[in-house]
């Protein structure tokens, strides 16, 4: 039974350490924040993990705290991850 459990702790490690494989930092520029929605729109560069190209999209973010600080024109990195046909931004931190 042993051998059993270390084979499911590794699996599930393995899983948690590859999630954030998925997740690309870009850099863009927020056009438009929504608070009452959780979404930010970015004009941003291309993210070639997620094949997609350069655009303007509204994304929602993880926790809806992170756009307190945010507003249009504001350069950011962030970092948006895709799960289940969904893209949302995980981290976003003005550029300096």
């Amino acid at each position: 039974m042993r051998p059993k459990i270390t084979l499911a702790v590794l699996s599930a490690a393995l899983l948690a350490v590859a999630a954030p494989a998925w997740a690309q930092s870009v850099k863009g520029t927020v056009t438009k924040v929504d608070p009452a929605t959780g979404k930010v729109t970015l004009d941003h560069a291309a993210i070639p993990k997620l094949d997609m190209d350069a655009m303007t999209m509204a994304y929602p973010v993880k926790d809806p705290a992170m756009l307190k600080d945010l507003k249009a024109g504001d350069k950011v990195d962030f970092d948006v991850a895709e799960a289940g046909g969904a893209y949302t931004v995980t981290k976003i931190q003005k550029a300096k």
